[in-house]
Parts: structure tokens; C-alpha cells; sequence
């Protein structure tokens, strides 16, 4: 960016991308980290993926590393899991296809989103694999790549993309001339097992595989590894899971932590009760209170949800050890943390607050926040420094 530019975006307020930082998670942040610091664990999301691994064992286990793998640097990620063995990859785009493929020329990346019409020389330059969702989309690819390989979605209930069953035959037709690499489909409701559409979509998915005698199939995400039916078939593919979500969120999380984000404290004051905090006077003090503002907002992907009124409790962070929730609305650039009951050494101008780490996980974040945790994980913000630990 060119000096003047970048003088220019500071002046009106905006950030620029704040750098990645190769250094090991456990140290304290640098000084030149910024207002907030992402940390990611390699390590810890290539234990997650051998033990996923493990499970599946003799399938297949893959990685979903769509979103920018799910937030966290689809570079680094890959990177970090072809170290470990994984030779098979889902992104949902092209675009995310491409830039899998200047990681690895081996590796085998499959496009979710399917055949977009025209997309065929596009996906054949780059050595990418489509999902196929429709009989038209297999049509055409069968025109433009025949016996590439492909995947065929069937879709067993979720209702969003793939062949409906009665379309099995017809697309075993298609396909009889060679090309499918792959048959999928995807669960409703593998997080939880009791639920009667598991055995349904197990049951519609091996009626339409059966048309594909020696075809690989596809069914497990990160929680259809955790269902007791364990449908593991040839492939799996963990998305979730391998970036530390819990796959079986009624129960502890079997997975290792991946994430962990902190702020700095851009200021602190303190206000008297009967004072508010924030857009639209949301929340009032009921006591003397000392806020801390944190450098990072709704344009970082700090969700809007995770603001308190006085109708709700709010999420919290970790300051000098002690919990303190979030107070007023989330705005575009901070957020305003009661440091009341946090140690004074802990509520200074320049110290960190631990939004995601040890004690608080993404989902516990995503759940006060009223959202799920892999929206946390994909909206990570462009803005925070990013440091990667474990790399190989």
C-alpha cells in the first residue's frame, strides 16, 4: 500500500491488515502486535486430525478447509495437514480451489459448490474436482471433461444442493462412462444422535451408492464421526472438529484448542452509576464501574450478538484471570469490557484480555453471543495479527 494511501486509511479511522507473526502461541504478545492477536495451534489442529484419523480408520480421513480454512489461513493450515498425511481437501470455490492448488500439485481438492455453467475449463486448468449437485451439471461436465473425475452429491434430506434419490439411477447412467471419484452426501443432524433423520439419510444414502459398485462414498462430518452408527464408509470430512469446535456439544469436547484471540486495552475510565456505555444508551451502570475498551468491533467479525442490555447477560473475556463481561453494543471498531472486578495491575491501558483461550472456547464464546461457533471461526477478522504455532 502506498504511503499516502495507507496515511490516508489511518486518518479516516481504518486499520490496514495487521502482519502475521511466526512466533510460538505461548509467549506474551509482541509490542508490535496491535489491538488484537489471533493465535493459531498447529499443532494442536494436526493432533485433532490424527485423531480423527484414528477413528475413521481404514477411511479416509480428509479436511474441509473451506472459509479460509474455517477463518484460521487456508495457507498455513494445508500446509500444516499435508505434513501430517492428509491428501484430500473440500473447499466451496474455485477460487478457494486455486489457492489450494498453489499449495499442492498432489493433493486432491473437491469444489462444493459444484459446476457453475461455463466453470469446466476453469476447474480442468487447475486440477480441481467438482461436486456435482445436478443432472445438468454432470451433463456438462461429462461434455467438456469426459472420465475426469468428479464427485456426485446426493442429497438425503438437508435440501440445499445435490441429486434427489429419484435421480440416482439417471445419474448412474450419466456417469456409467467413468469420471466419478467419489458419491456424498451430507447429515442434518449428526450432533445429535438420537435424532431418527440419522439413520434415514444412512439408510436413503446407501440405496443411491449402491449404483456406484466401487466408488468411494462420503458421508461423516465432524460430528458423523462421534454418531454411534459410525458410517465412517471409504472417506471422511472434518471441518469443524479439526479447528477445536466440539463435535458433541451436549458432552466435554474431545477435541484440542486451536484458537485463541486477545485485545488490548485502548482505555480505561470510570463511571458512576446511572451512567451509560455505548450506541443507543443500551446499558446502564448500577455501581461505580471501570471500563475497559478493547481495540476490535464488528469489523473484525466480533459479533454484534455478543452486546449486553439490561434485559441480558453479554459475553465475557478474561482480565488478569477474573471473567468481565461486555457491556453496551458492539460498535465497528471496540467494544467495552466492566473491569470492575478485575485486578488493577490487569485493567491498565496497554494490558490484554483473553477473548477466546483456555477457558473460554469458541462455542462457549459463539453460545452468549447468540450464535454458533463456526461463524465465530469464519468471520475472524482480516485486521488482527496472526500468529501460527507449530508449523512444521
Amino acid at each position: 500500500m502506498p504511503a499516502l494511501i495507507a496515511n490516508q486509511a489511518i486518518a479516516e479511522g481504518a486499520r490496514p491488515r495487521a502482519p502475521a507473526l511466526p512466533v510460538e502461541a505461548e509467549t506474551p504478545p509482541p509490542p508490535d502486535a496491535g489491538a488484537a492477536l489471533l493465535s493459531v495451534d498447529l499443532s494442536a489442529l494436526a493432533q485433532n486430525w490424527r485423531r480423527l484419523a484414528e477413528r475413521a480408520a481404514p477411511a479416509e480421513c480428509s479436511a474441509a478447509v473451506k472459509a479460509d480454512a474455517y477463518g484460521l489461513g487456508l495457507e498455513p493450515v494445508m500446509r500444516r495437514l499435508l505434513d501430517e498425511g492428509c491428501r484430500t481437501f473440500f473447499v466451496a470455490t474455485a477460487c478457494e480451489g486455486e489457492r489450494a492448488r498453489a499449495i499442492s500439485r498432489e493433493a486432491i481438492v473437491y469444489v462444493l459448490e459444484g459446476l457453475i455453467p461455463g466453470a469446466a475449463p476453469r476447474l480442468l486448468t487447475a486440477g480441481l474436482r467438482p461436486v456435482l449437485n445436478a443432472l445438468a451439471e454432470l451433463s456438462e461436465w461429462s461434455a467438456c471433461a469426459p472420465r475426469k473425475p468428479a464427485a456426485l452429491h446426493f442429497d438425503t434430506g438437508m435440501n440445499r444442493l445435490g441429486f434427489a434419490p429419484s435421480e440416482a439411477a439417471a445419474a448412474a447412467e450419466l456417469a456409467r462412462g467413468g469420471g466419478a471419484s467419489l458419491v456424498m452426501s451430507h447429515f442434518v443432524a449428526s450432533e445429535t444422535p438420537e435424532d431418527p433423520h440419522n439413520d434415514y439419510q444412512i439408510a436413503a444414502f446407501a440405496a443411491a451408492r449402491a449404483l456406484f459398485p466401487g466408488v468411494p462414498a462420503s458421508l461423516c462430518n465432524s460430528s458423523g464421526l462421534f454418531l454411534p452408527q459410525k458410517p465412517y464408509l471409504q472417506l471422511v470430512r472434518p471441518g469443524y472438529a479439526l479447528y477445536g469446535g466440539n463435535p458433541t456439544p451436549r458432552a466435554a469436547n474431545p477435541m484440542a484448542r486451536v484458537v485463541g484471540l486477545k485485545a488490548r486495552i485502548l482505555a480505561v475510565r470510570d463511571i458512576a452509576a446511572g451512567e451509560t456505555v455505548g450506541y443507543g444508551a443500551t446499558w446502564t451502570a448500577k455501581r461505580p464501574t471501570r471500563l475497559a475498551t478493547l481495540g476490535l468491533g464488528y469489523a473484525d467479525g466480533f459479533p454484534v450478538g455478543a452486546s449486553s442490555s439490561m434485559e441480558r447477560p453479554a459475553a465475557e473475556a478474561l482480565l488478569g484471570g477474573v471473567r468481565c463481561p461486555f457491556v453496551g453494543r458492539v460498535s465497528m471498531d471496540l467494544v467495552v469490557l466492566d473491569a470492575t472486578d478485575a485486578p488493577a495491575q490487569a485493567a491498565r491501558r496497554g494490558e490484554w484480555a483473553e477473548i477466546l483461550g483456555a477457558e473460554i472456547g469458541v462455542d462457549e464464546f459463539a453460545s452468549r453471543a447468540g450464535t454458533i461457533g463456526y461463524e465465530i471461526l469464519t468471520r475472524l477478522g482480516r485486521r488482527y495479527a496472526r500468529r501460527y504455532a507449530g508449523a512444521t
